[in-house]
């Protein structure tokens, strides 16, 4: 498989975007509504939103996806980067479209002066840490969350 070509999402790229996302939400066992995507999406290309997208292209096709944002943090000045999803098909895991996802994410992040880029990932994504054990540090914290609506 060629190398994927990283490129951040245009207003053309619902239709190559959205199966991954759907794929995405299948993968976690989760059920964002229609009106929540259409919403993200619209931030996405808003260049207002402090939010992003990115996919990673082979070809015509679209085989991965990543979604990050800048938060304010009370540790630094600078913003905070945090990667928030990331898919690669199944069929091109093991092609290094994760890591250069991640790559994309990063040199954005550093262009932006964000002091830190962070992620996090299920437990039971094991194969998704092998990738991230060799390219960051686990940083011994736990998330805890509590669900309001």
């Amino acid at each position: 498989m060629q190398a994927a070509v990283i490129r951040a999402v245009t207003k053309d790229d619902f239709e190559a975007w959205l199966p991954l996302w759907e794929a995405y939400q299948r993968f976690y066992a989760v059920d964002i509504p229609a009106d929540v995507t259409r919403g993200t999406w619209t931030r996405f290309l808003d260049p207002a939103e402090p939010m992003h997208a990115a996919l990673a292209m082979v070809g015509e096709r679209a085989m991965g996806l990543v979604h990050w944002l800048y938060h304010r943090s009370t540790w630094t000045t600078g913003d905070y980067c945090y990667l928030q999803d990331l898919f690669v098909a199944p069929d091109a895991r093991g092609s290094g479209a994760g890591r250069a996802l991640i790559e994309h994410v990063t040199a954005h992040a550093k262009g932006e002066g964000a002091p830190r880029l962070y992620w996090s990932t299920h437990e039971t994504n094991q194969t998704a840490m092998q990738l991230y054990d060799r390219i960051a540090e686990r940083s011994g914290f736990v998330i805890y969350r509590k669900l309001l609506a």
